[in-house]
């Protein structure tokens, strides 16, 4: 029923694409000689077509970020151009598109909804893809996706190698007196003299625990330093990616890339993403100033009258404690990682009724597992889920999917998926103790996670989150963040690892208060980020000006200023190594429409079966096969509104 995760003859990935590739390309020839061609004898095989491909290349791509190995890197770096250029050449084939547009002529009234999409959604992206340009401006922009493919993994593992290459060790047991008892287990080593010593990488985990508790200044600013100042070749990449970028929007007719990449978005111009960014910051700029206060007056206190963003979390912590009176130290036993995982099961059984069971089924990692999603006792996806940091994964966190719900010709595929993220790391003797942080960053895996595998799509190509509008792909998961700071939910799982002691009301209380703690600074810095990514896509910069660029929005936006030496933009990998280029701002932009229908659950009960039922069915169920715009309004009876994101971050009551 479902494809085992076994990588047979990984070393000829290479050989074996070209293989498929080739293959697609005689099946291709073979439709295209139909003279009567419709939506099942056309559309349907070429989907099949794509399937294929993606179901036999995510797996290549995945153990490059979950395993990454020089051979790993070697078996990419070979398959890259190959499915790049088939991709280009395929997406600027004018028989192809001639026929989507002959069939949606002929046959559209007769189609339903979601193969009308289907139809919608690949001639938007043929024409995007080249179609309607000349021979020799077709072979530029299939250069040009290329050398892009090609630069935004470079960009990846310049990012990956400085990360792994980097360490701080600390000797004085002073700097580390405040350092949480399991980060400093896991830092801990004993050097060739016997001499306890301490190590602290950028890696998430151990970045975040010495910049948050690093009672030395000068060692956060180094820690600091190593991370805003990582791949500094990337600088000259990004140069070459812009300029790319730029190039790709003008031969496709459009002003700049910004433009280019609203063609597939649920926002339609410039100026409303710019409008939209800005009335945010209006409402969130001046709480925001006030939050910053707080932090340098605790600051002053400890002799500090300079605070730097090297500062900020550690200061900031200190703040929180003091405001809620909440240790993060205090709540990790009550996070550990396989019981908040198994409480979020029982959660989603209990608002969506499915289940989670662990399958034996082979994964990449002794520490990835599999489970299978069941609704009324019948099987209906496949989840591979990993979460603990190791050297060889890729930072941050993320959702993959593998294979798409579809039901065609009454062949049903169920669809899969993996979550990846870069918890504490468990051993033999101590378990993955998480932040409350930690576990929202589940919730909101997951959230991505059930958009695709509890999709009804019966097409591929807008099953899942296939065909999902990028400005709105981030709704369900954000939508599911909220609910891992419901009191009712976190009791399922907040427990504590050695006593199985539930979280007390109090404790659940402050970690409910302290939701908004400095929500207008956050706001503001990832309004910050997406006005940097969208303007810096409008006009052409080069190394130099990009810095201008984002100095001059610091200099409108931000409430604090890193130190000169900050390059933040060497490992901005969302948009210069990811899909996020000219998107950034769909955070936010998702955000409302999952705040606005968070507030339908508040006003009507978090375990309303209803209310569940219909975001299943509808956010969730229908996939891409329907405009997110559309669906929210089927699903909620309103449109969006910006100010249920304002009151739920605490920025307005």
């Amino acid at each position: 029923m479902f494809k085992e995760f076994i990588l047979d003859d990984f070393e000829n990935s290479a050989k074996n694409l070209e293989i498929l590739i080739d293959e697609n390309k005689k099946e291709l020839e073979e439709l295209l000689k139909i003279e009567e061609k419709t939506y099942d004898n056309f559309v349907v095989p070429y989907q099949i077509m794509g399937e294929r491909l993606e179901q036999f290349c995510t797996p290549i791509f995945h153990i490059d970020s979950v395993k990454n190995s020089e051979n790993t890197q070697k078996i990419y770096d070979e398959c890259l151009p190959l499915i790049s250029i088939y991709g280009s050449q395929l997406s600027s084939n004018e028989k192809v598109y001639t026929a989507f547009k002959d069939i949606q002529s002929k046959y559209n009234s007769t189609l339903n909804i979601e193969q009308q999409k289907v139809l919608e959604n690949e001639i938007r992206d043929f024409a995007l893809g080249g179609c309607g340009l000349s021979d020799e401006k077709k072979q530029e922009l299939e250069k040009i996706n290329l050398e892009l493919s090609e630069l935004g993994k470079q960009f990846s593992q310049n990012l990956l190698d400085a990360t792994n290459a980097w360490e701080m060790i600390v000797e004085n047991e002073e700097d580390v007196k405040e350092i949480p008892s399991s980060d400093l287990e896991a830092a801990k080593f004993t050097d060739e003299d016997g001499k306890v010593k301490y190590t602290f990488t950028l890696q998430m985990p151990s970045y975040i625990a010495y910049i948050t508790y690093g009672t030395s200044r000068e060692k956060r600013e180094e820690l600091y330093k190593g991370y805003n100042t990582r791949a500094p070749q990337n600088g000259q990449l990004i140069e070459k990616i812009l300029k790319l970028k730029e190039q790709e929007a003008n031969l496709l007719g459009f002003d700049n890339y910004a433009k280019l990449s609203l063609a597939t978005k649920m926002a339609k111009t410039e100026d409303e993403v710019i409008n939209f960014l800005y009335e945010l910051a209006k409402y969130s700029q001046d709480k925001a100033h006030e939050e910053l206060e707080e932090v340098r007056a605790l600051a002053k206190e400890d002799g500090v009258d300079d605070l730097q963003s090297y500062d900020l979390a550690y200061y900031s912590q200190k703040l929180k404690e003091a405001k809620y009176d909440i240790d993060e130290e205090y709540y990790r036993p009550y996070f550990e990682k396989d019981s908040v995982l198994n409480g979020l099961f029982d959660f989603l059984y209990k608002i969506f009724n499915i289940k989670f069971n662990i399958v034996d089924a082979p994964a990449w990692d002794e520490k990835a597992t599999v489970y299978e999603i069941s609704e009324n006792g019948k099987p209906t996806a496949r989840l591979y889920v990993d979460l603990e940091a190791r050297k060889d994964k890729r930072g941050g966190a993320w959702m993959n999917n593998w294979h798409s719900h579809s039901l065609i010709d009454d062949k049903q595929q169920l669809p899969t998926a993996y979550i990846v993220c870069n918890f504490p790391t468990s051993s033999d003797t101590s378990p993955s103790l998480l932040r409350h942080s930690d576990v929202v960053t589940l919730f909101h895996e997951m959230g991505h996670a059930l958009h695709h595998i509890l999709s009804k799509v019966g097409q591929p190509f807008v099953s899942g989150i296939n065909g999902v509008a990028w400005d709105t792909v981030e709704f369900p998961s954000q939508f599911l963040e909220y609910f891992s700071y419901d009191k009712d939910v976190l009791k399922m799982f907040a427990k504590h690892y050695k006593t199985n002691e539930v979280l007390d009301d109090a404790a659940i209380d402050k970690l409910i208060k302290a939701r908004n703690f400095q929500s207008s600074l956050s706001t503001i810095r990832q309004i910050e980020f997406a006005l940097f990514d969208f303007k810096l896509h409008q006009e052409l910069y080069n190394e130099e000006q990009t810095q201008e660029l984002l100095d001059t929005i610091r200099e409108e936006i931000s409430v604090i200023k890193p130190p000169v030496y900050s390059r933040f933009q060497n490992g901005f990998s969302h948009i210069f190594a990811g899909g996020y280029a000219a998107g950034y701002y769909s955070y936010k932009w998702a955000e409302v429409l999952s705040a606005d229908a968070y507030y339908l659950f508040i006003e009507n009960g978090v375990f309303n079966e209803q209310l569940a039922s219909k975001y299943k069915e509808i956010v969730l169920g229908k996939g891409g096969s329907i405009d997110m715009n559309e669906l929210y309004y089927q699903f909620a009876s309103r449109k969006p509104d910006i100010k249920s994101l304002l009151k739920i971050d605490g920025i307005i009551s």
